[in-house]
């Protein structure tokens, strides 16, 4: 299929949210009979490629548009992967979710695949018990692998809507702010995908969708058919992003921001907890790389001459940085991942009250982060993409 992108930034720039939302405005006299109503003035646009950022008086926290959707999300998110349902017990992980709260993060990620839907169901009771507003936090899930049978995967039309049924049953609330597709999928038509995400959202059971692990090809094709067929595109796009994991980041999800309005929320920061230097050498029975949802693909990354040699030299190479900047190398990263172009939140995966908060000290450091700065940094790790010219 060859994809056509008919509407550019300055397209998405000179319709307003209001067109965009409610269709055209009524002319002169009511059009649709109702009162004529005085005109709207309309607003500076902000700078090109800038995500208009606020913080929190009372956490500090700083809240970014979703893209360029008017949702607002907390930089730093929670993620539940191999930690809820999983790795820690229903007490810490409340404890971990009580604390990312009351420090302003209202953005918790999750999916029906994560500890076959158990981290779905711990958060759910959780956020039942606390009773904080449905308003004051946004819920994400992930679509795609949901159980054995053939009809319980994949993105056709039966499983996005089934399986998101399933997700909200397991969480407990009415609707998903975000549901994402959890990797492509070449078996099922993007028109289908598309129109079942439209569906959903226009049956109030999401308010937005998102891609996780697409290529930037495919996110323009789903944008493209939702062009066409007037129904709604994908607003972000879940990717691996760290100081290891730089191409996509740094060179396609920029260009889908610019270009189409698709934010990017980014998860494994720390790689996992390779740039915390955790691993040494070798995998202890404690750390994410032995629970059976990553142990094979990161104990190969972590035993491999390239795993064990080249991140932790340079995670060394990055300490007396960290330390000039006050700081810990964990700190550093998440600060690092903070300031690419066009990322919405980052998304975070810790096993403890505390090292949540030593992660989300990483809002101090980021204001310390100069472009001088920033070229040491890429001047340590030798690892920066190409520009485009």
């Amino acid at each position: 299929m060859q994809v056509s992108i008919a509407c550019t930034e300055q397209n998405l720039r000179s319709r307003s949210s209001e067109d965009r939302l409610c269709g055209p405005r009524p002319g002169p006299g009511g059009g649709n009979g109702g009162p004529a109503r005085a005109a709207l003035v309309p607003r500076p646009p902000a700078p090109a490629g800038a995500l208009r950022e606020s913080t929190g008086r009372r956490t500090g926290m700083k809240y970014r548009n979703l893209g360029k959707s008017g949702l607002r999300v907390s930089c730093l998110g929670l993620g539940t992967w191999v930690t809820f349902g999983s790795q820690i017990s229903d007490k810490t992980a409340e404890d971990v979710l009580t604390v990312a709260y009351e420090h302003g993060v209202n953005l918790f990620d999750t999916a029906e695949v994560y500890a076959a839907g158990k981290a779905e169901r711990t958060l759910g009771n959780i956020l039942k018990s606390k009773g904080w507003r449905r308003s004051s936090y946004v819920i994400t899930t992930k679509i795609f692998w949901g159980g054995q049978a053939e009809t319980e995967r994949g993105l056709s039309r039966k499983h996005i809507i089934e399986g998101l049924q399933g997700s909200l049953e397991r969480l407990q609330l009415g609707y998903v702010d975000i549901v994402f597709a959890n990797r492509s999928d070449p078996n099922s038509p993007m028109e289908e995908i598309v129109r079942a995400m439209t569906y959903v959202i226009n049956q109030g059971l999401a308010l937005y969708w998102g891609t996780s692990r697409w290529g930037a090809v495919e996110i323009m094709e789903a944008y493209s058919v939702a062009r066409q067929f007037n129904l709604i595109p994908p607003v972000c796009e879940q990717a691996e992003h760290h100081l290891f994991q730089r191409e996509k980041g740094e060179m396609q999800l920029p260009e889908l921001y610019h270009k189409i309005g698709v934010g990017s929320v980014t998860w494994s920061p720390l790689a996992c907890g390779l740039i915390t230097s955790k691993y040494d050498g070798r995998v202890p029975d404690t750390c994410r790389a032995t629970i059976k949802a990553t142990s094979e693909w990161l104990k190969d990354k972590v035993q491999s001459e390239g795993g064990r040699k080249q991140p932790q030299a340079k995670v060394t190479d990055l300490l007396p940085m960290a330390h000039q900047l006050g700081c810990t190398v964990a700190q550093l990263a998440i600060a690092w991942c903070l300031r690419s172009e066009g990322v919405s939140s980052v998304l975070l995966g810790v096993s403890s009250a505390a090292q949540l908060l030593e992660h989300l000290g990483a809002l101090q450091v980021l204001s310390q982060l100069t472009p001088q700065t920033v070229m040491e940094i890429d001047g340590l790790l030798g690892n920066k993409p190409p520009s485009k010219k």
